[in-house]
């Protein structure tokens, strides 16, 4: 390895090294607080780096950085991703910090678990070699399993198996397409894949081959299930219900973000010849997870639950965004496929966060988890049941959330591709969604709590929160704010 090399995962290895700086000091300090200051003031770091990254990689030519012999690309698509992990990182461990304080045995494990998973969802979003995107797949999943027995119970214990099998599955399932890929194309690495599949083999089959088929239908079916999208969401209701909920809220974000990542990756850069092929395949892939979401969360009585069906609906909405292979880069760019789903995955961490935060504090005051529970909570914590609201209605799309303009910048993709009755299907399932996120709206305001205790909370936790609901809130009145990012990195994507 150069020193080139090390230079372009510079982010990683400091991440890496913050890792074992926390663990290292669980062994020495007694107050464990300072753990959690620690990390959230050491990801300043990996944040300086890739913002250096950045303006290195704006004076290239073809806007990317090559590096390990070139299985990694450093582009805006890649530093998107590492900003948007980093930001979501910082602002989970500081609300997480009253959660912690229930594992103090395990806290800085905890802390170490989560930057260790985050590296190789940094990796992630940016490997163009099939061998290296699957270490970097391992790495992010490995510490997420052991994470989610974290609360030791019972039901962490089961959460945890489920998704040490279904994960060990899903890696099979991806490891095997990606061995057919090579069979049929002699190489790993995505680029080469695209310039061998660039000459038609057979137009009457899609992607042009029976193996080729097999191969892309394993491989979506490997990334499915860490996007959580139905079919290959089985693993979601129980993980989310039995994990401990910083661990889950950071699964619900990060590592889709980091899953439809590397999607966009292998699908832009290895087959952007059979383009149309995959379109429908993500199309009804997109149909079939928002409405199996949808209507699986209607019918949930605890809100961990209801939340994991609800991202399994929201896989849908994104997948939207990437169906829209047709929407080519123009004017401004906002309404492209791939710069719309980039938007919208910014939008939904700020949004999922700010849920999940609540429950945070819900499950942890109030020791529920079922949606009646939360009865009253604008009397027992106005600003909680407030946070708590905003995020519901940004989850439907209502403006003026951030989700409101990423559904509009998908839908519209979809429309401009072609897809318009995939854009009808996506308001229609929009709507479905407002009657399970208001109910819980409706109970927090104008039900009757069981009693009258009080939910506080402390400084760094109500910070946290005030940062992702306020951002929920800047996304859908000045979407520039992040739109400038996205669009670059959409176009480096593009090619």
């Amino acid at each position: 390895m150069t020193g080139h090399d090390v230079y372009l995962l510079s982010p990683e290895i400091s991440l890496v090294g913050l890792a074992l700086l926390v663990m290292g000091l669980d062994l020495v300090v007694r107050r464990k607080g300072l753990l959690t200051l620690v990390a959230v003031a050491g990801l300043a770091l990996p944040l300086a780096l890739s913002i250096v990254l950045w303006v290195d990689v704006s004076s290239e030519a073809d806007g990317r950085l090559v590096g390990v012999m070139g299985a990694l690309s450093i582009d805006k698509f890649a530093l998107f991703f590492k900003f948007l992990i980093v930001g979501v990182m910082g602002l989970l461990l500081a609300a997480s910090v009253d959660y912690t304080r229930r594992m103090p045995g395990l806290r800085g494990e905890f802390i170490g678990l989560i930057l260790l998973s985050a590296t190789g969802m940094m990796l992630l979003a940016a490997a163009t070699e099939l061998i290296t995107l699957y270490v970097a797949l391992e790495l992010s999943a490995l510490p997420m399993i052991a994470l989610t027995t974290f609360r030791m119970t019972s039901r962490s214990g089961e959460a945890g198996l489920k998704f040490l099998v279904l994960s060990g599955v899903s890696s099979a399932l991806l490891l095997y397409g990606m061995v057919v890929v090579y069979g049929v194309t002699g190489t790993t690495y995505l680029a080469e894949i695209g310039a061998a599949l660039a000459t038609p083999m057979d137009a009457s089959i899609p992607f042009g081959s029976i193996a080729l088929l097999v191969g892309v239908i394993l491989i979506v079916a490997g990334f499915g299930f860490k996007i959580s999208a139905a079919p290959f969401h089985m693993w979601a209701p129980d993980v989310y219900q039995g994990g401990p909920t910083p661990v889950v809220a950071f699964l619900s974000v990060a590592s889709k973000a980091a899953g439809f990542a590397i999607l966009m990756r292998v699908f832009y850069t290895a087959f952007p010849s059979v383009d149309l092929d995959w379109s429908m395949l993500f199309a009804v892939l997109a149909v079939v997870s928002m409405t199996l979401g949808n209507l699986m969360a209607m019918v949930q009585s605890n809100i961990k639950r209801l939340l994991a069906y609800s991202t399994v609906a929201h896989a849908g909405y994104m997948l939207v965004g990437l169906a829209a292979v047709a929407s080519r880069i123009d004017g401004d760019g906002i309404a492209a496929g791939p710069g719309s789903l980039l938007f919208y995955l910014g939008a939904y961490a700020v949004t999922n966060l700010t849920a999940f935060f609540v429950v945070m504090v819900v499950a942890n005051k109030l020791e529920t988890r079922e949606i009646d529970d939360y009865s009253g909570l604008s009397r027992r914590s106005p600003f909680l049941a407030f946070a708590l609201a905003f995020a519901l209605v940004s989850l439907i799309g209502i403006p003026p959330t951030g989700l409101f303009i990423g559904k509009i910048f998908l839908f519209t993709s979809a429309v401009q591709s072609g897809l318009a009755w995939l854009a009808i299907a996506g308001v229609v399932n929009s709507v479905i969604s407002a009657y399970y996120y208001l109910r819980i709206v409706r109970l927090m305001y104008m039900g009757e709590p069981s009693d009258g205790k009080k939910l506080g909370v402390s400084v760094a936790f109500g910070l946290a929160l005030a940062v992702s609901a306020v951002s929920v809130l800047a996304l859908g009145v000045a979407p520039r704010l992040i739109t400038w990012i996205t669009d670059g990195a959409a176009r480096v994507l593009m090619g």
